[in-house]
């Protein structure tokens, strides 16, 4: 797959343009079961991502790598380590033309070192429930899209394991993560833009 200068500014946008139509949404979750501040930081996240970044300027590796860096610098809280960390792996682990085994294997990268770097795994309400069955999803050339939408809304009746909601304990049961939903907004608009296949 070429990722051109072309369709990295359309990802970067389609990306972004997903998280602030949506930002109040994440908001309004992390106020039941966290900090409340998910959506705006995200949005700020965002907002430096396009002022920031320029993907004319280098290959789809180093983009994702500058991507992943303004997300730590900006975001607050676990979200900005957390999705920093993310797009810095994929980047560090993808050439600059990916095939899809490339993609499965930069995923599996991500995942673990998510998971380290968060000191979580899947099953405790976090991205990572959204990560896991979207990348399962993509190496078995199933819907991605879908499978990360529900994996989103089954973080519903799950437990917090990690993160501030933990604190809650049981009263998190009933509430969608607002980074597993995150996850999956930016899934989407990646998928979208750089197609289904």
């Amino acid at each position: 797959m070429t990722v051109d200068a072309d369709r990295l500014r359309k990802l970067i946008e389609a990306m972004a343009q997903s998280i602030f139509a949506h930002a109040d949404e994440l908001t309004a979750l992390d106020q039941a079961i966290g900090d409340g501040d998910h959506g705006l930081n995200m949005k700020r996240g965002f907002e430096a991502i396009l002022r920031d970044v320029d993907p004319a300027a280098a290959p789809l590796p180093d983009t994702l790598k500058s991507i992943g860096m303004t997300l730590v610098m900006s975001v607050g809280g676990a979200s900005g380590p957390l999705f920093g960390t993310l797009f810095m792996t994929l980047g560090k682990e993808l050439p600059p033309a990916p095939s899809r085994d490339d993609v499965v294997r930069a995923g599996e990268a991500a995942i673990a070192a998510i998971k380290a770097r968060g000191k979580s795994e899947v099953g405790q309400k976090t991205m990572l429930d959204v990560l896991r069955p979207a990348l399962d999803a993509f190496a078995a050339s199933e819907d991605v899209v879908q499978a990360a939408n529900q994996a989103a809304e089954a973080t519903v009746p799950m437990k917090a394991m990690r993160g501030r909601a933990s604190f809650l304990g049981e009263r998190s049961i009933g509430h969608m993560d607002p980074g597993a939903r995150s996850s999956a907004l930016l899934i989407a608009a990646a998928t979208d833009t750089l197609g289904r296949s």
